[in-house]
């Protein structure tokens, strides 16, 4: 007896379909799955075996052969458990329901019930394009599952009550997704509010919210540099529906989204440590997952001891930062993930931290200070729209009972910023400043005489590349919109080429 059951599989960010092939003959007893199943897939065998038994069910005798087609693709994971128990019932006469336009995705436990696996979302989509009309999932999957509209999602605990649906005795309810709402509240972030002082450091972080920047700061230890950095989350621009969708496409495929989540509803924000590694950062392993670049799409990457981290993880993200997706390239294939990322560095001056401190000597020699700056390449620096210099605070500010600008102030001036962006990009696949291309910078950043004059002193002074060029204009740009919009001033441009200043100050010694 031959039957099909439908499942999916995971290559990077897209899903494909997989039959789930069943053959029963004549012959010795024997269970083989075939179809370059990894370990994972392979151990299926005994744990489906296992969940027939104890739920009372007999196993097939005779020759059991299951194909996972298409056989040219390596299968991976736990997933095509639920599928073959599906069809190992089917094929012992035990369950006589069509399951032509249904699929399966699941993980089985020894007594049969069913366990959350990751990249449901991805799958669902992919299941609904095709055709498909029902799928089945995890419990802890349904929510994130019912994201995918016109489709009908059902919630399975355990193979008992899969059976009961399929044979029509206790139908189950398919999960209905909760509304998305834009503009989710921000309040329970960190607050700027709490900053004292560092008002150059937060009109920087203001501006590189605004126009999604990549943004460096640099000062001594103890001056606010991380503070800053994680109250940035709090003046993004909240999350559209397609940018959510595509987030959480990322973080399931990671494993990332906790069990009974559906979207998720606020940027990013990612911090690894200093000792991570290249691959780690970038995404890989033998089968390849999205790394912290990855993870941080459309958020937040922040890299706190910049020159601390290894000289190929840093270079490993020049590629990331300039084309908003990396490619990974293994044995078992390649795939492409999407990092459109603010990049956000913190660093010290020195080893000791206090080269250019006001008050406190450095105690690094000149050319130790200069090893140390030089982690630090000029390529990758060259690809960060702003420098910032944060230095200590004073302690009339540090007393002051007086709160900042709260966050949400910010916000609104971000957000006013980025719905101009929005409507100018509109139909160009341009989200914000920080993405336009070279070719359009002559249509949308548009300078006054005095403007291009002064940009022109400031390029033959300054001895800027033509890359730091695109970036000035591309931060001019967003620092006029937070004007107001129109056309580029002088005093916009003179702003921009102030935050390409401190690598002259610290690099070029």
């Amino acid at each position: 007896m031959f039957i099909k059951v439908n499942s999916f599989g995971l290559t990077g960010m897209d899903a494909y379909r997989v039959q789930v092939e069943i053959d029963l003959s004549r012959g010795m007893p024997a269970f083989e799955i075939v179809g370059l199943p990894d370990a994972a897939v392979k151990e299926a065998r005994d744990r489906v075996r296992a969940a027939l038994l104890n739920g009372g069910y007999t196993f097939p005798v005779g020759r059991v052969v299951a194909n996972l087609a298409p056989a040219s693709l390596r299968k991976v994971g736990s997933l095509y458990d639920l599928p073959l128990f599906v069809g190992l019932l089917r094929v012992a006469g035990a369950l006589s329901c069509p399951l032509d336009d249904c699929a399966f995705l699941g993980e089985l436990s020894l007594s049969g019930a069913v366990s959350r696996v990751n990249g449901v979302l991805p799958m669902v989509l992919k299941a609904r394009e095709q055709g498909i009309r029902s799928v089945y999932v995890p419990a802890e999957n349904a929510a994130e599952g019912a994201v995918a509209e016109g489709i009908d999602v059902y919630p399975v605990a355990n193979v008992a009550e899969l059976i009961a649906h399929l044979e029509g005795e206790t139908p189950l309810t398919p999960t209905r997704a909760e509304p998305f709402v834009e503009g989710v509240s921000a309040s329970t972030l960190l607050d700027y509010r709490d900053v004292k002082g560092q008002a150059a450091a937060k009109r920087a972080l203001e501006i590189a919210a605004a126009g999604g920047h990549n943004l460096l700061m640099i000062g001594p230890p103890g001056s606010g540099k991380s503070m800053l950095a994680k109250r940035l989350p709090s003046i993004l621009p909240p999350l559209t529906f397609e940018e959510a969708v595509e987030i959480t496409k990322i973080h399931s495929i990671a494993g990332l989204l906790p069990p009974g989540a559906s979207l998720v509803k606020t940027r990013p924000y990612r911090h690894p440590h200093h000792t991570v590694s290249a691959v780690a950062l970038s995404g890989g392993t033998a089968v390849p997952r999205p790394g912290e670049v990855s993870l941080a799409h459309r958020g937040v990457l922040f890299l706190d001891e910049l020159p601390e981290f290894s000289r190929q993880a840093m270079e490993v993200l020049r590629q990331p930062m300039e084309d908003g997706c990396v490619s990974i390239a293994r044995a078992s294939g390649t795939c492409t993930y999407p990092c459109s990322v603010m990049l956000v560095g913190a660093m010290n001056p020195c080893k000791c931290g206090y080269f250019g401190h006001p008050t406190r000597p450095c105690t690094c020699s000149p050319s130790s200070v200069a090893r140390y700056l030089s982690r630090v390449s000029g390529p990758l620096l060259d690809r960060i729209d702003l420098h910032v210099e944060v230095m200590p605070v004073e302690f009339e500010k540090l007393s002051s009972q007086t709160k900042g600008e709260p966050s949400a102030a910010i916000r609104e001036r971000v957000c006013r910023a980025r719905e101009m962006q929005t409507q100018r990009y509109a139909g160009l696949g341009i989200g914000c400043n920080a993405h336009i291309t070279t070719a359009m910078l002559g249509d949308f950043c548009a300078m006054t005489p005095a403007a291009t004059a002064l940009l022109g002193r400031a390029f033959d002074a300054m001895g800027l590349s033509a890359r730091a060029y695109d970036r000035i204009l591309k931060v001019a740009r967003t620092i006029a919109d937070l004007d107001g919009g129109g056309t580029i001033d002088a005093q916009h441009v003179a702003e921009a080429v102030q935050y390409r200043a401190l690598d002259r100050k610290y690099w070029n010694r």
